[in-house]
């Protein structure tokens, strides 16, 4: 009866499992996986979110296929204050990434064509590709005093079926900016091989170092697809706010727009209330963001200095982005080191083959928790490797 797109593997794997196993017995779990910010204890100007969410336009109904002129605009201006100049008119509003990256398969793919990805990275566009029929290869980050692109293997991966090369710029959850080199690099190899480069930017403004970095969402040599939202940028996922930008030749471009503007006008799913709010809500990130970017800031001090306290775990270099990465002892499977953190210590971690790790030895740990929880889940994850 269901599609075999569907056949996925829905069983409780070993973690899951040992999760629900230490709740349902009321023992408590130090969770270091967090990841939604509106569960962190930040603070959000909540009067001034609900009142433009509660504007009278909201009962006007006037479907944009690309979303209403004053959000996109609303946009744009984000773009200029990371000084890159995209009209409004290349920009389509979608309800999350998720849709952004639908839309970009359904433009670019037939059944059985291929996206090319980054590996480790969040493992969310599997699912996605699945549900579209896409094929989805990797190719692979190399870690040397900070992660970098394989170039000689990211041009080997290419075929006759790749439509497109997904850069998660940085990355999640290496905590990666691409250079500037390697941007330059990107745009000239896909617009050689006359496929699309798609920028996943939802972690842009988290620089650790407050230095502000550049965007893909410049003209460029390639046909480039460029995505963001308020999730991340603005600490409200529960918004359902997100965006692409096109840029690139503007004969590639313009074709672009004009089919992803057929497949938006299908769907028309973006609500009103958010639209209208998006102004407002833009505005509003840069006290989210200073919140946060200390809590990392702090998170990671505290992590350095348990660090520093013994020699069994070591953190790999980062420059933006929530997550840090710990090396580990591979003297078990990354699965079977985070079951036995939750069934003993119970501290929550992902383990390295979740982010398509390529070998065992790796771990993955939020830096937005709290910081009360995080300096006691850090203690206990480390005492677990002097046991």
């Amino acid at each position: 009866m269901f599609a075999r797109r569907t056949s996925w593997n829905l069983n409780s794997n070993r973690l899951s499992a040992a999760l629900q196993q230490r709740r349902g017995a009321g023992r408590a779990i130090l969770d270091l996986t967090i990841s939604n910010p509106t569960e962190c204890g930040f603070s959000y100007d909540s009067g001034a979110i609900l009142a433009a969410l509660s504007q009278t336009k909201v009962l006007h109904y006037q479907p944009e296929p690309f979303g209403l002129r004053c959000a996109r605009e609303a946009v744009s201006d984000y773009y200029k204050e990371h000084g890159a100049d995209v009209e409004a008119s290349r920009i389509l509003l979608t309800t999350g990434t998720s849709e952004a990256y639908s839309f970009i398969f359904r433009l670019l793919c037939d059944p059985g064509d291929e996206i090319l990805i980054a590996a480790p990275s969040y493992p969310l566009l599997q699912f996605l590709a699945d549900i579209h029929d896409v094929r989805l290869v990797r190719y692979p980050l190399f870690y040397d005093h900070g992660w970098h692109i394989d170039f000689d293997l990211l041009e080997k991966q290419i075929t006759l079926k790749t439509r497109a090369v997904v850069a998660v710029h940085p990355n999640n959850p290496t905590g990666q900016f691409c250079s500037a080199d390697e941007m330059r690099r990107l745009q000239e190899l896909c617009a050689i091989s006359n496929i699309a480069l798609v920028a996943d930017e939802v972690f842009l403004d988290f620089a650790h170092d407050g230095a502000p970095r550049p965007t893909f969402a410049q003209h460029s040599a390639s046909l480039n697809f460029t995505l963001s939202g308020v999730s991340k940028i603005c600490g409200l996922p529960q918004m359902k706010l997100a965006w692409l930008v096109a840029s690139g030749p503007q004969s590639l471009r313009d074709d672009a727009l004009s089919r992803l503007d057929v497949i938006a006008d299908a769907y028309l799913s973006m609500n009103t209330p958010v639209q209208l709010a998006a102004p407002r809500l833009l505005s509003s990130r840069k006290e989210f963001q200073r919140q946060l970017l200390e809590r990392v800031r702090t998170n990671l001090a505290e992590l350095d200095r348990a660090l520093a306290r013994q020699d069994s775990c070591s953190r790999l270099e980062m420059q933006g982005g929530w997550n840090a990465v710990l090396r580990v002892p591979a003297v078990r499977s990354d699965e079977d080191l985070a079951v036995e953190l939750v069934s003993g210590p119970g501290t929550h971690v992902h383990p390295g083959h979740f982010y398509d790790f390529p070998r065992d030895g790796y771990a993955v740990l939020s830096l937005i928790t709290a910081r009360e929880t995080f300096r006691e889940g850090i203690a206990k994850f480390l005492e677990f490797f002097r046991a």
